[in-house]
């Protein structure tokens, strides 16, 4: 069985989802949804309440305003954890690689993203983003998006509730079920739309920050090839940037110090205290 846990926006999820779900889902399942519509938890918290009550053998961990367009893809999914069994969690959007320096799982080589979503936005027509699965249907990384995740059970595992707010709780997870020698994959057999956009913001560069503090002696991770050093010097600059724009500057210095040890003779260090002396 599978246990179907969100973290609810409003009281309860939309009747459209609620009907998308027993509609498409094809095995056994519980729907638990944590009404978060006060703000009452952190999704890290409002998660793992969701564990807590949860009963199935599999945790799906979705955002309250997604579409699932594929039928029986349940079965389509628990079967690909019976085929592998180090296999622990299973998304629609992910990376090859993740960097030692904070970014988020997107800021890497398109050749090293994998994606399979169709996306709406509100200016412009959806869009199908479909790319990695040259080789296979199921395609390996490191880590995964946060808008479908389906997890094998392990009560050995579960979200940091210290850290706070709706950001990173998917690298967090990911981080955990690969710090237990468990495989991550991203599929293209299950169709999902999303109706929103996710955004940077103040409180997700402070999150991000922490959740690769935590993880500092674990990263980087990679699946088929080396992160080169112009990977870790990119994520570094462009996270530097962010947090001036954000003006957070113990977390930009603390940051330049550890782009410092990958790259001392950098010409882009004398541009960056100017603009830091001169808050230019």
């Amino acid at each position: 069985m599978i246990s179907i846990i969100i973290c609810s926006r409003t009281e309860a999820i939309s009747k459209y989802l609620l009907e998308n779900i027993k509609n498409t889902i094809g095995c056994d399942y519980e729907l638990i949804v944590i009404d978060n519509s006060q703000s009452e938890y952190s999704i890290f918290e409002a998660y793992n309440i969701g564990i807590k009550k949860s009963k199935g053998n599999y945790w799906c961990f979705m955002h309250d305003d997604i579409c699932i367009h594929t039928k029986n893809w349940g079965n389509i999914l628990i079967d690909i954890f019976n085929k592998n069994q180090k296999i622990g969690l299973i998304g629609v959007a992910g990376s090859k690689m993740k960097t030692k320096m904070p970014s988020a799982w997107w800021n890497c080589p398109e050749n090293q993203q994998v994606i399979n979503i169709l996306q709406y936005y509100p200016d412009r027509d959806k869009e199908k983003i479909f790319s990695g699965f040259e080789q296979n249907s199921n395609v390996e990384v490191v880590v995964i998006d946060g808008v479908f995740m389906l997890a094998r059970k392990d009560n050995s595992i579960k979200f940091d509730n210290s850290i706070t707010g709706f950001h990173n709780y998917d690298l967090n997870i990911s981080f955990e079920y690969k710090r237990r020698g468990y495989k991550i994959f991203v599929t293209n057999q299950v169709a999902i739309e999303h109706y929103s956009t996710g955004n940077t913001s103040r409180e997700w560069f402070k999150s991000t920050y922490r959740i690769h503090n935590k993880y500092k002696n674990f990263l980087p991770l990679q699946c088929d090839s080396s992160i080169k050093k112009e990977n870790e010097i990119f994520n570094a600059v462009k996270f530097i940037e962010q947090g001036i724009n954000y003006k957070t500057y113990r977390i930009v210095f603390l940051t330049w110090f550890q782009l410092l040890k990958v790259q001392t003779n950098f010409k882009w260090h004398l541009k960056f205290l100017k603009r830091i002396l001169f808050k230019k």
